[in-house]
């Protein structure tokens, strides 16, 4: 059985999720991972800019253990196992946050990297090995990055005003290709404790925030796949089914 959330991201590469998380636990995760995030040394994951200010986070899945379970509930995992299938798993967990003094933008892109296990030996599947905060990543292949599907955790409201994310409907169909036209493009807006699922190709850009403005745009950024098991001999750095 399609689910509408299940239809929307098959067919536009993204759904709403709507009040998944209350305010309470909304507010407990950012306490949490503020207090986590500020004590952990940069290796590990925290990403900090000049004055100190952590706008991002890596190694997630290493540094702050509720990541691991808060997505084991209604419509999340029915809806990981509609899209992907039986074998599910998250695979990887970043953290972005745009603070009003220290906003940031990003173009337009899609989502190719992922992480895996130091693997090597030449690839037909995998390219481009890079290392960050200690992981190897490769940008992965079409086939495998169609079994993914992330999952947007959104700790603040999102605004016109505070670095929304923009997304162009249906261009995860164009597959790796980048997107030739932004005429369609959308503005993801909703409320804290929603969640955004989009897929890794869906093409999207972050815009700053406006000059003036307080709010934060804080998200936690899980990722999972349908492949517990990838070709040519190469590992997820993590999978947790």
């Amino acid at each position: 059985m399609t689910t509408a959330w299940g239809s929307e991201v098959l067919e536009s590469g993204f759904a709403i999720l709507p009040h998944i998380f209350s305010a309470e636990e909304v507010d407990a995760l950012a306490r949490e991972l503020s207090t986590v995030l500020n004590r952990t040394d940069e290796v590990e994951g925290p990403i900090r800019d000049k004055v100190g200010t952590v706008y991002a986070g890596r190694n997630l899945l290493r540094i702050f253990e509720p990541v691991k379970t808060i997505w084991r509930r209604p419509p999340l995992l029915e809806l990981l196992r509609e899209v992907l299938g039986p074998d599910v798993g998250l695979v990887r967990v970043l953290f972005f946050n745009k603070p009003p003094e220290r906003t940031w933008a990003l173009p337009w892109h899609k989502d190719l990297t992922i992480a895996v296990k130091p693997h090597s030996g030449e690839s037909t599947v995998f390219s481009k090995p890079t290392l960050k905060a200690g992981v190897p990543h490769v940008e992965a292949s079409r086939e495998v990055l169609e079994a993914m599907l992330t999952l947007r955790i959104h700790l603040d409201d999102m605004t016109e005003v505070n670095g929304p994310l923009l997304v162009v409907p249906g261009s995860h169909r164009l597959g790796k290709v980048p997107v030739a036209s932004y005429e369609t493009a959308q503005t993801i807006l909703g409320s804290r404790g929603d969640v955004l699922a989009m897929r890794p190709m869906l093409a999207h850009r972050s815009i700053s925030s406006c000059e003036g403005t307080m709010l934060h745009r804080r998200i936690l950024h899980l990722e999972f796949t349908g492949l517990p098991h990838l070709p040519e001999g190469f590992e997820w750095h993590d999978f947790i089914a």
